[in-house]
């Protein structure tokens, strides 16, 4: 059989067939990430951070009982992981007073919402969420063809009455909605999320984002009901219990909505070491308060570096504090770039207007004195 073909013609079936034939959708996105990682930025500048602030990481660390008992698991990696996290499961299902089939463990919320938007969002689907908020979810809803609408903040907060006009008017299949939220560090109380919940649209799944709902207030989480199958709650163990780097999370939710996870899940993507570490995470609730306190410390000092140089900053539930750095995002790039330049690793929220802002994250006593005598410097620099 022959083919005659024009010049073009030809060259295009050559590299038709000698790349990866990857699907239109996959074609339309550009390959980026949401976060320059820490790491990748020291490659760039040629030089190590003296201090991380920009993460949300515990730089306090978790509890020396899970450094333990990863060290101990070390010596079983040579296993796969229980796929079905059965003593870490049972433990957070006790821990909250829920059922294990309420609980679905995941490698990080961030995995966890891939999961969930890969179930329930097809090409054009509704998806609502804030415009500003985690963009990690975004790439998610983009990477399997979802529609997604936006609302801006509030005043610094997410909307919630926003986030539900929405969704009626674009008949959303999925609300992204944190409490408390990155990376503004605001929150609202349990009365106005349980609210929201109770007005979620009907054929509508709220995914309420609790990762930092550790070092928040009392009175920020509404009691879980997972007898509500329009909600999905995701937790961590990144943030309060210090363990970033070993990718834990989970969701709590109905019971049916969280065995679907089992559908299409990494069944092998946790590993034991990190199942361990975090099983004994969270036995220790004493070193977990102890970090609560040292979190409380931190956003007060920042709070008075902050205001010692004429900045503004903003209230926080979290682990870091958000300074409104008094002009536009150009004036908060410039801040943080002049930071970055002196070796303190920070980040920024990227919409405007909360866009004027940068974003540092609680520390030791050692990394924020490095914070305090670097910004006089940096805010001169950036005029």
């Amino acid at each position: 059989m022959h083919f005659n073909l024009a010049p073009c013609a030809a060259s295009a079936l050559i590299i038709c067939m000698t790349q990866p034939r990857y699907t239109p959708l996959a074609r339309s996105l550009p390959a980026s990430v949401p976060f320059v990682g820490p790491e990748a930025q020291e490659r760039q500048r040629g030089a190590p951070f003296k201090t991380r602030l920009g993460a949300n990481e515990s730089v306090f660390g978790p509890s020396p009982k899970a450094i333990t008992a990863m060290q101990n698991a070390a010596s079983e990696v040579w296993m796969y992981g229980d796929p079905e996290s059965h003593d870490l499961r049972h433990a957070v299902a006790s821990h909250h007073g829920v059922a294990p089939t309420n609980i679905m463990i995941g490698e990080g919320i961030d995995c966890l919402l891939g999961y969930l938007t890969r179930l329930l969002i097809g090409p054009g689907d509704a998806v609502v969420t804030s415009d500003g908020a985690y963009p990690t979810f975004n790439y998610h809803v983009a990477g399997f063809g979802g529609a997604l609408h936006k609302v801006p903040y509030k005043a610094d907060h997410e909307d919630p009455q926003a986030l539900l006009y929405k969704a009626r008017e674009v008949d959303a299949k999925l609300i992204y909605f944190s409490n408390p939220d990155n990376p503004m560090g605001s929150w609202h109380d349990a009365d106005t999320v349980q609210k929201m919940i109770s007005d979620i649209p009907p054929g509508c799944l709220l995914i309420l984002d609790e990762a930092y709902v550790e070092l928040a207030p009392g009175g920020t989480a509404p009691p879980i009901d997972t007898s509500n199958a329009n909600v999905i709650r995701m937790r961590t163990f990144s943030k309060g219990y210090g363990m970033a780097g070993a990718r834990v999370g989970y969701a709590i939710g109905d019971a049916d909505l969280i065995n679907a996870f089992n559908k299409i899940r990494n069944h092998f993507g946790m590993c034991r070491i990190s199942q361990a570490g975090a099983l004994a995470a969270l036995k220790d609730q004493a070193y977990l308060a102890s970090v609560k306190s040292d979190v409380a410390a931190a956003r007060d000092r920042i709070t008075l570096i902050a205001k010692q140089n004429g900045l503004t900053p903003l209230p926080s539930a979290t682990n870091f504090v958000t300074i409104d750095c008094g002009g536009d995002g150009d004036h908060a790039r410039a801040v943080l770039n002049a930071l970055i330049g002196r070796g303190i690793f920070v980040r920024m929220p990227f919409v405007a207007p909360q866009d004027r802002c940068i974003r540092i994250s609680c520390g030791r006593d050692t990394d924020l004195d490095l914070f305090e005598a670097a910004l006089p410097a940096a805010l001169q620099d950036a005029g």
